[in-house]
C-alpha cells in the first residue's frame, strides 16, 4: 500500500497537458474564434455601447451628453405610454408562448401518425415558419378586414357578425395573437424529433400496467419531450417580447395603443424622434426583462423538466 501511495503523483498537484491536449484546445478556439469574434463585435459590444448610450442624452446630431440615470427617471415615473407597452407585450407574449406550446405539441402528436402522404403533411404544416414577416402581415390584414375579410366571411356562414378585428381596441390584441399562431409549425418541428425519440418500450410497459392513452401521454410522452418543451418556451418569450414587424406593417400601434409593442415604442423613440439615449434605456429594460424571465424559467425547470440520466 505504502508502495502504491508512493507511486501515485502528489495529491493537489496539477497534470500536465499534453501536446495532443494542447494542439485539439487551440484547434477548438480556433474553430469557434468567428463566433466569439461575432458575438463580441455584434451583441456584447452593442450591448455595452447602448448601456452608456442609456445614461445619455442623444439625438445622433450632436454628440451624446451625459445625464445619469434622468431616461429611466422619466421612463418609470412620468412615461404612462412606458407601462402601456410593457403590458401590452407581455400580455401578448402570455397568449402566443402558451398556446404555441399547447398547439404545437398537438401538431406534432398528430403528425407523427404512421399514415400515407404524412411528408406532405408536415412540410405545409411547416411552411408558413419561413415565409417572410412582412408578406404575411400584408396577408392578415387581408383576412381580417371587417367587410371583405375572408374570417368574417366565414362567420357570416354560421349567422355570426365578426368584429372589427384591427380597427377594434377589444379585438386587435387577440387577432395579432392569431397571426402568431400561422408560423406554430416552426416550433412543431421540434416537438416532432422529440415524440420520435421516446423509446417505444416506455409505452409497451405502460400499455402493460393498464394505462389509457391519455395515461401514456401525460406520464410518458410529455416528460420525456419536456426538455424541447422548455426549449421552445424559451425561444418562444425572448420572440415574442420582440414582436415588431406586424404592428409596424397593419396597425402602427394603434387603434389607441392596443397594439403599442414594446419594440415598436423603443423603434419611435430612434428613428421617428430620434432620441436615441431614451431609446436605449428602453433597450436595457427589455433586455432586463428577458433575462429575468429566462432565469426563471431555468430555476423552474428543476423541478418540471425531465433529463433522462440526470441523478436528483
Amino acid at each position: 500500500m505504502a508502495a502504491t501511495v508512493s507511486a501515485a503523483a502528489p495529491i493537489g498537484r496539477k497534470r500536465r497537458m499534453s501536446r495532443t491536449e494542447l494542439f485539439e484546445n487551440i484547434a477548438g478556439f480556433l474553430f469557434i474564434s468567428p463566433w466569439i469574434f461575432g458575438f463580441l463585435a455584434f451583441e456584447f459590444g452593442p450591448l455595452i455601447a447602448a448601456g452608456y448610450l442609456s445614461l445619455t442624452k442623444y439625438d445622433i446630431l450632436t454628440p451624446p451628453r451625459f445625464a445619469g440615470l434622468a431616461n429611466f427617471d422619466k421612463m418609470f415615473t412620468r412615461d404612462p405610454l412606458f407601462w402601456k407597452s410593457l403590458w401590452v407585450t407581455a400580455i401578448y407574449s402570455l397568449s402566443v408562448v402558451f398556446l404555441g406550446v399547447i398547439l404545437g405539441v398537438m401538431l406534432a402528436v398528430l403528425l407523427n401518425q404512421r399514415i400515407r402522404g404524412m411528408s406532405l403533411y408536415r412540410t405545409v404544416y411547416y411552411l408558413p415558419a419561413v415565409v417572410s414577416g412582412v408578406a404575411v402581415a400584408y396577408m392578415w390584414s387581408w383576412v381580417f378586414r371587417p367587410e371583405a375579410g375572408i374570417i368574417n366571411y366565414g362567420l357570416s356562414l354560421i349567422g355570426i357578425t365578426g368584429p372589427n378585428w384591427l380597427f377594434s381596441t377589444t379585438w386587435t390584441l387577440p387577432a395579432f395573437v392569431i397571426m402568431s399562431l400561422w408560423a406554430v409549425g416552426g416550433g412543431m418541428v421540434l416537438y416532432l424529433a422529440g415524440l420520435q425519440g421516446v423509446p417505444t418500450q416506455l409505452y409497451e410497459a405502460a400499455s402493460l400496467d393498464g394505462a389509457t392513452r391519455w395515461a401514456s401521454f401525460w406520464n410518458v410522452t410529455l416528460p420525456m419531450i419536456s426538455p424541447v418543451i422548455f426549449f421552445n418556451f424559451i425561444i418562444g418569450i425572448i420572440g415574442s417580447f420582440q414582436v415588431f414587424t406586424s404592428a409596424f406593417v397593419i396597425t402602427k400601434g394603434g387603434p389607441a395603443n392596443s397594439t403599442l409593442f414594446f419594440v415598436l415604442y423603443l423603434y419611435r423613440h430612434a428613428f421617428e424622434n430620434f432620441k436615441m439615449g431614451y431609446a436605449a434605456a428602453l433597450g436595457m429594460i427589455l433586455f432586463l426583462v428577458i433575462m429575468t424571465l429566462t432565469i426563471i424559467s431555468f430555476r423552474l425547470s428543476n423541478r418540471l423538466v425531465y433529463y433522462e440520466g440526470r441523478v436528483t
